[in-house]
């Protein structure tokens, strides 16, 4: 289907891979594995032709589709989730658009019997046998069962895409993609925005793909279930075995092994035959024989070991001060958004010390609460933090506060302050950003370096209690366990928000089930919490969770109507412009209230400072009214 033939690429005069060739063929499903930097993104980019590669040649079959999500989109405004995922539909769109020109000029004309009337008859027959062909009339139903599979539910579809965050609009983008009945599919990290459950549902979807899958991914067991085979870029060169990853780290390993102990019986017979071309030399009558093995040695194939990048990060997390036995604690915490009750009366107790997970579905209020935690948002209850307590925090999209324009050193420099600065080069150079890479712009590093860069960023400040929000999203797998270790080795207090299994096992002692705005403690590490939950995994539990689901959204479903769901739209659209109203109320607020704990002479001084302030209360007050109101005729439809 596709063949790629000594392809090489160099950036700053150096390959990032060279000469390299492999062929992919229908029913391939491909992990792309490698170390953050290795040229993976590029990889995809040169396969969906929107970068050319400095030499080599890539040969398609002819009228092959590719289909290419990447870690960066762009959303046209002012579009629903609906018509945006009806983007995939381009000649449907068109058809649609053709037909409906046809009808309203048949409407219009009253000419039946001429020449021009007869023909649009027959142009209106074959758009619609066409249309039946390209499936026309099921695509509206394949959108919105793709759009639930990502966990879009069905009172989302109408709301407008620049009300979601960059995480929901990339699930738009590969539901496009999933759409599309692409030949290739070129997938850059598919899963860093999921919650398991759509996880399960696209490794369904991908099991049964007819096409070609080329995955970019980090998640170890998504990759296991997915793939039949593995292609690593590493040094330069690629490793393609038709093996998933964790069975390729095994095959690797034993053919690396073979490939050491041939060399070394090969070593030693070269050593031997040299040994006796010196002895032959010094004799006369054996100078044709030194002559005959010095031939012999020369045409000797030399074994070579497949290298092995083993440059990994130095972490370490040095705690700052000592804290109080206690560090959080939290009684009666909740939050809501307007009538939307996120979490509802949270008690926890974090020790000095304690390693705990939070762990769930999306949506169910963990980063919520880390975001409580750093006083990051409002909330009701109480929630107090101990003696010298100083948090570190690792935001889920932490990366992408940094600036693309400036280099990774003026980042760290512009962070550091003047007890930190002389460290820059010596932390960058532990986070594999050595020499001429400290000059280049952050704009130009894959996810994975902004990664390792944000976290390296986040050392600058002290701390003794971290809390880290899905820290592994882009990390390579190598990253991954090295972050594991340092984090073991910790000996502060660990709050840590994750989906990943591999990641949590044997690193936390206590975990918190968020389900259901409340939470639930297991005294124990993730492997006695999934025990007591009986499962052997957390996808099965999203499993269990996810039956139940299923059967009260089809209920939901039935009842919708086609008219309901023209009045759903626009009362989604005025719910979500008045939640973010809201939002935009709360902190303004909350900052009046600061300036008035700080300043509080300097603050009422100012004209008219409460009626203003009261003026904004009484504002959001409204806004609440009104967000209540809208819900109400929202519930009364669904």
């Amino acid at each position: 289907m596709l063949n790629i033939h000594n392809l090489s690429i160099s950036f700053g005069g150096e390959y990032l891979f060279e000469e390299i060739a492999f062929r992919l063929n229908a029913g391939d499903r491909v992990g792309l594995v490698g170390k953050n930097g290795a040229g993976k993104s590029t990889m995809l980019k040169i396969l969906s032709k929107e970068q050319e590669p400095d030499s080599g040649q890539i040969a398609m079959d002819k009228d092959v589709k590719i289909g290419f999500l990447k870690q960066d989109i762009d959303f046209v405004l002012g579009r629903t989730v609906l018509e945006e995922s009806y983007e995939a539909f381009t000649e449907i769109k068109k058809i649609e658009r053709d037909i409906d020109k046809i009808n309203a000029q048949l409407a219009e004309r009253t000419d039946y019997e001429s020449e021009s009337y007869n023909q649009l008859i027959t142009d209106l027959s074959d758009f619609t046998q066409q249309y039946e062909i390209l499936g026309g009339y099921n695509y509206q139903g394949e959108t919105e069962r793709v759009l639930q599979g990502l966990g879009f539910l069905r009172e989302d579809f109408d709301k407008l895409t620049d009300t979601f965050s960059g995480g929901w609009r990339m699930r738009i983008e590969l539901a496009k993609l999933l759409l599309q009945n692409n030949d290739i599919l070129l997938l850059d990290e598919p899963t860093n925005h999921l919650d398991i459950e759509s996880i399960i549902w696209l490794e369904n979807f991908l099991k049964n793909y007819a096409g070609v899958v080329v995955i970019v991914s980090h998640d170890k067991m998504f990759l296991d279930n997915v793939t039949n085979r593995t292609i690593e870029i590493s040094l330069g060169r690629i490793y393609d075995y038709n093996k998933p990853y964790s069975k390729y780290l095994v095959l690797r390993k034993e053919i690396r092994e073979q490939q050491l102990a041939a060399q070394k019986n090969q070593s030693k017979q070269i050593e031997q035959t040299e040994k006796l071309i010196e002895k032959f030399r010094a004799k006369a009558t054996k100078a044709s024989m030194a002559q005959s093995l010095i031939k012999k040695l020369d045409k000797v194939e030399r074994i070579e070991v497949d290298e092995d990048d083993n440059a990994v990060m130095n972490i370490s997390f040095p705690v700052s001060v000592q804290p109080g036995k206690v560090v959080i604690e939290a009684e009666s915490v909740g939050k809501n958004y307007g009538e939307k009750e996120i979490l509802k009366d949270i008690d926890l107790l974090v020790e000095r010390g304690s390693k705990t997970a939070f762990v769930g579905q999306n949506g169910q209020g963990k980063s919520t609460l880390a975001k409580i935690i750093i006083d990051e948002i409002s909330h009701t209850g109480h929630l107090k933090l101990g003696h010298n307590v100083q948090i570190g925090y690792f935001a889920q999209n932490q990366s992408e506060y940094l600036d693309g324009e400036i280099t990774i050193h003026d980042t760290m420099i512009n962070a550091a302050n003047e007890k930190t600065r002389s460290k820059v080069r010596d932390m960058l150079g532990a986070f594999l950003f050595r020499g001429d890479d400290v000059e280049k712009k952050v704009k130009v590093l894959s996810g994975g370096e902004r990664n390792r860069l944000a976290l390296c960023k986040m050392l600058l400040e002290p701390f003794n209690v971290l809390v880290m929000d899905e820290p592994t999203n882009h990390l390579d797998i190598k990253s991954k366990n090295i972050l594991k270790e340092a984090l073991k080795n910790f000996e502060g207090t660990l709050i840590l928000v994750s989906h990943d299994r591999d990641f949590l096992q044997g690193l936390t002692n206590t975990v918190y089930e968020f389900k259901n705005k409340q939470i639930k403690e297991y005294l124990g590490d993730i492997d006695y919490y999934l025990e007591q939950r009986r499962v052997d995994d957390l996808r099965d539990i999203e499993k269990k969770d996810k039956e139940s689901k299923t059967v009260s959204d089809t209920k939901e479903s039935a009842k919708q109507s086609y008219e309901n769901q023209k009045k759903l739209k626009s009362l989604n659209n005025r719910l979500s412009n008045i939640e973010s109203k809201i939002n935009k109320i709360e902190k303004e607020i909350k900052e009046i209230d600061v300036e008035l704990a700080i300043n509080y002479d300097q603050t009422i001084a100012e004209p008219d400072f409460f009626d203003k302030y009261q003026a904004k209360k009484e504002e959001l007050a409204s806004l609440m009214d009104s967000w209540e109101l809208i819900q109400e005729e929202i519930d009364a439809l669904a």
